[in-house]
């Protein structure tokens, strides 16, 4: 059983699902839908094998002692995590002195806290106003708060609301900070590799069916119904999601210190976490990284 929830990256495995190529791939997999936070609770409590999460996330679940191992990164967020600002303010300098919303400790804070100190900002010159990022666009309407971190879709509706406001930074500006894995149960996945293998296949091929442009639309028709989003709208978060199949994949479990490799990306979000006290002491990254699935596939 998977863990699924309302992301691009991952709502793209629907297509698998309703194209039937699990089954004929030989598996018998489950995929649930979650709201994204339950799904991590679900994981921690081993209602489930795997999750789709953030690479950053499954720090924080590791930190409570549920060892999930990535094996996949689906996707890297590439323009659909923003940071709105309102009218006359135009540059992440601007934000000096000023109030921010974002929800603490989640990945469009370590999006916000990145943007400010390539910016040379430091966190005590900025106000950081803590919030469920669903409430974020009535937040953003109250007149002390001058920007906020958020993602898609909940960014689109934070635009409307607050007429004259715009993106300033998107998650476009610093590729790879995000990336969203397919986490197993360190167990199931001792137990099962040769099943995992098949399914990191099946992803190839629906990278491959989303990218083609003969079936593209149909592709993102069948992401759209799940999230119940229009097609047209929807369409906009694919474009700010790259999707990463298997020889993308090669690159990105390659070890390196920069944000090409989920090795360089986890060491960044895992220093975060520790200077925001998401949790207290580090955690060992290389240990939650799986790689030997993807250089074992062509």
């Amino acid at each position: 059983t998977i863990g699924y929830s309302d992301w691009p990256g991952w709502v793209a495995w629907q297509v698998a699902i309703e194209k039937g190529w699990l089954k004929e791939a030989g598996l018998n997999v489950e995929f649930k839908w979650f709201d994204y936070s339950a799904s991590l609770s679900a994981f921690s409590a081993n209602q489930l094998d795997a999750v789709l999460v953030t690479n950053g996330d499954n720090l924080v679940t590791a930190s409570g002692g549920t060892q999930g191992m990535m094996i996949l990164a689906t996707d890297y967020s590439a323009g659909n995590d923003v940071i709105i600002a309102k009218e006359g303010i135009n540059t992440i300098q601007d934000l000096k002195g000023k109030s921010i919303g974002v929800e603490k400790g989640l990945v469009d804070h370590l999006l916000l806290a990145t943007a400010l100190t390539d910016h040379n900002i430091k966190a005590n010159e900025v106000k950081l106003v803590n919030s469920a990022t669903n409430q974020l666009p009535q937040v953003f309407n109250s007149p002390d708060i001058s920007a906020i971190a958020v993602w898609q879709p909940v960014a689109g509706q934070a635009l409307k609301a607050v007429a004259g406001s715009k993106i300033i930074y998107t998650s476009k500006d610093k590729s790879g900070l995000i990336y969203d894995t397919l986490t197993v149960n360190m167990s199931h996945l001792t137990a099962h590799q040769e099943e995992w293998k098949k399914i990191i296949q099946v992803w190839d091929k629906t990278v491959k069916y989303i990218n083609d442009p003969a079936t593209h639309a149909d592709a993102v028709k069948i992401m759209a119904n799940r999230s119940g989003v229009d097609p047209k709208q929807y369409e906009l978060m694919v474009s700010g999601t790259h999707l990463l199949d298997i020889n993308a994949n090669k690159k990105v479990f390659a070890k390196s210190q920069g944000f090409d490799s989920i090795y360089g990306s986890s060491y960044h979000v895992n220093k975060f976490n520790v200077e925001n006290g998401i949790y207290k002491t580090e955690q060992n990254v290389d240990g939650l990284i799986y790689p030997t699935l993807i250089e074992q596939l062509k």
